[in-house]
């Protein structure tokens, strides 16, 4: 469970410049074991990944469950928001490599 561009190959262009191939995510279904936060001031993806998974490397899983809700754009999120957050993290993390070989 650790950065999630680690088996993710990387490419280079014309230019010999090294670059990520398009990296695929996979849809996070419900599940009665997530849980639900309501957000407050300074609350971001990086730090609620570290505070329910410890690994602040995890944030995309929040962000993708949350697609409806969080903006793509930034780590910082808004006060007030209910977000989920996915209980099945092994489940998801096999699915992302599946997608990503």
């Amino acid at each position: 469970m650790s950065n999630r561009l680690a088996n993710i190959p990387k490419r280079d262009n014309r230019r010999g410049i090294k670059y990520y191939k398009y990296i695929k995510y996979p849809p996070i279904p419900y599940s009665i074991n997530d849980l639900y936060v309501s957000t407050v001031s300074g609350d971001r993806l990086d730090l609620l990944a570290n505070e329910y998974y410890k690994n602040v490397d995890l944030w995309w899983g929040i962000s993708i469950a949350n697609s409806d809700i969080i903006r793509r754009d930034s780590f910082i999120l808004d006060e007030g928001l209910e977000i989920r957050i996915p209980a099945n993290l092994n489940s998801i993390l096999s699915r992302f490599k599946k997608l990503n070989k």
